[in-house]
């Protein structure tokens, strides 16, 4: 009984191990293993899922099965680490509703001797700094997490964050640019809170996609915290500076580093995947070897007995406590797939480059085009964000309008995040890719065009659309990403377009420079600039990927690929 179970949870999961019976059936192989990673979703890159890597079985000794661990601590530890994100993961991107209590608390005002343009242009380098570190921190977090878990993560993120806050307390008694330092440093201990918490999804996997909701919710509404502080500061008449605020602050690094040393897990929750490995690993490596001699062979036989039972039972066991936590019948498993299967068809370049190297992938205009619009579309987004009150009191001509709508951005910003969370996912599953990026390049032309024109309805337009657009562009890369490169060299491919993306947001200072300097104030040239890029690499990537679809559907309509697979 026990042996058939196993058998039909693998053919379930079917995660591919070596010396595994193949499968027969209508499926193909690579639908197979995409429906192996959603059902045991892991949402780390690959490159940091060790069950691809040579130390998969260091990794299994160094993480656990959600059923080890009771119910109400799973559930607890999944609550308070969704409130500590909330606090901790993104509140660098609340810049704006902090920039305004920065300028009036001097900072940089030794250097800047009271310029306004001059203080502009070093906090927006600050925001710059730490938007590129946010992005480029996944890299080393991910590897991080990989060799020593998720506590080790945990306990880095509270040392950035306190050394943020103390910089950022302390930073005009402080013979270095503290200011810039410490909002470094804050922005890095985003990351390493955050992205070690993406395994808590392995605890309830029947519940994976709303944990990670939950999660990116938290991210998103934690930005709010500056605008909390804004207001407070606003209602004390500026007698809560900035120096007491990040005091205050340090209480959450305090804390997330005491539930890391107590509640929260040390080892990462295992996948679906990684326990059946496990179980379907050699049965009788731990049987001693007993010399011969005398009565010898039936005392193998005997203890070889009692193994071999203990080991089923133990199977047994594991198997259960698997089924319970997946708690779908073999319909709802069948269904499963079949969703899995037409969401895959619908994409229409799901699997074009899966059979590609990293390296081949890279070089590939599938790559290339995806990523200029990245760096395009990541920079105009921060570059939003850093300067959105001096650009609305040049548009409307009125500083108190401009603050206005500053306050608006404020707080729309976090709440477009967690409101666009479930209508994401229905565009991504029910729409072609190219219908997707149609959408990205449509929203981000009207965000453009709303941005230069001189009335108040389009600046509350242009940051609605934009509050919504943001959330929807990157989940909507990382989603390409999968389809068109697949799960094999995601952490490579897709970690590399953010770290590109990333660098290249320097770029923000020339803009600034521009904006500032160049153009006197006047903020249309660069929109415009910044418009036209993105429209022209935009159209190049949805006509690219809309013949290349065309031609991958009259291939498979031929039976020259089968589904789900496609080279280029």
């Amino acid at each position: 009984m026990s042996l058939q179970r196993i058998a039909s949870l693998e053919t379930f999961v079917n995660v591919p191990t070596e010396g595994r019976r193949s499968r027969q059936g209508s499926v193909s192989s690579v639908a197979a293993s995409e429906r192996a990673r959603k059902l045991t979703f892991n949402p780390l890159p690959e490159s940091w899922n060790p069950a691809f890597v040579d130390d998969r079985d260091h990794h299994l000794a160094q993480s656990r099965g959600a059923f080890e661990v009771p119910q109400w601590k799973r559930i607890l530890q999944v609550g308070v680490t969704v409130v500590l994100c909330l606090f901790s993961a993104g509140v660098v991107f609340g810049y704006a509703a902090l920039k305004p209590v920065l300028k009036k608390e001097g900072a940089y005002e030794s250097i800047c001797h009271g310029g306004d343009t001059c203080m502009e242009i070093h906090l927006n380098l600050m925001f710059t700094v730490a938007a590129v570190a946010t992005n480029v921190a996944a890299l080393p977090v991910g590897a991080i997490l990989d060799h020593y878990g998720p506590r080790v993560c945990g306990v880095l993120g509270c040392v950035f964050l306190a050394i943020g806050a103390l910089s950022m307390s302390f930073a005009r008694n402080l013979p270095f640019d503290a200011f810039l330092v410490g909002y470094l440093f804050l922005a890095l201990g985003g990351p390493f809170t955050y992205i070690s918490s993406f395994q808590l999804s392995n605890a309830f996997p029947r519940h994976s996609g709303l944990i990670l909701a939950l999660l990116t919710g938290a991210f998103d509404a934690s930005s709010a915290l500056f605008l909390v502080y804004r207001i407070i500061y606003e209602k004390t008449g500026g007698t809560f500076g900035h120096h007491k605020f990040f005091l205050v602050y340090l209480v959450v690094p305090v804390v997330i580093l005491g539930f890391q040393l107590t509640l929260l897990p040390r080892r990462s929750y295992k996948t679906v995947g990684e326990i059946i490995e496990v179980i379907e690993g050699p049965v009788y490596d731990d049987i001693p070897v007993v010399p011969d001699a005398g009565n010898a062979d039936d005392q193998v036989d005997e203890q070889t007995a009692l193994l071999r039972e203990e080991q089923r039972e133990r199977r047994v066991s594991i198997v259960h406590n698997i089924e319970e936590l997946l708690g779908s019948s073999e319909a709802d498993k069948d269904k499963q797939v079949q969703r899995e299967e037409a969401r895959n068809e619908k994409s229409g370049v799901w699997g074009v480059m899966h059979n590609r190297t990293a390296w081949e992938q890279i070089c590939s205009p599938w790559f290339v085009l995806v990523c200029l619009f990245t760096v395009v579309q990541m920079t105009r987004i921060n570059y939003f964000v850093a300067t959105i009150r001096p650009q609305y009191e040049a548009l409307l001509g009125s500083k108190q309008k401009a603050i206005e709508i500053n306050n608006f951005f404020d707080l729309a910003l976090p709440l477009g995040g967690i409101i666009s969370i479930p209508f994401i996912g229905v565009i991504l599953d029910h729409t072609s890719t190219v219908a997707v990026l149609t959408t990205l390049v449509t929203v981000a032309t009207a965000i453009g065009v709303l941005g230069v024109l001189p009335y108040a309805w389009a600046a509350y337009a242009n940051v609605v659309l934009f509050v919504l657009y943001r959330p929807f562009y990157y989940t909507a890369v990382s989603d390409y990403s999968a389809k068109v490169f697949g799960f094999r060299t995601f952490g490579k491919v897709y970690g590399t377009i953010i770290c590109l993306a990333g660098l290249l947001n320097f770029s923000q200072s020339g803009l600034d420079f521009l904006f500032h300097q160049t153009f006197r104030g006047d903020p249309v040239p660069v929109d415009l600039l910044l418009l036209a890029l993105g429209l022209v690499i935009g159209f190049c990537l949805v006509g690219f990927v809309a013949v290349r679809a065309r031609e991958l559907g009259k291939k498979r309509e031929a039976g020259l690929v089968g589904n789900g697979q496609g080279e280029y």
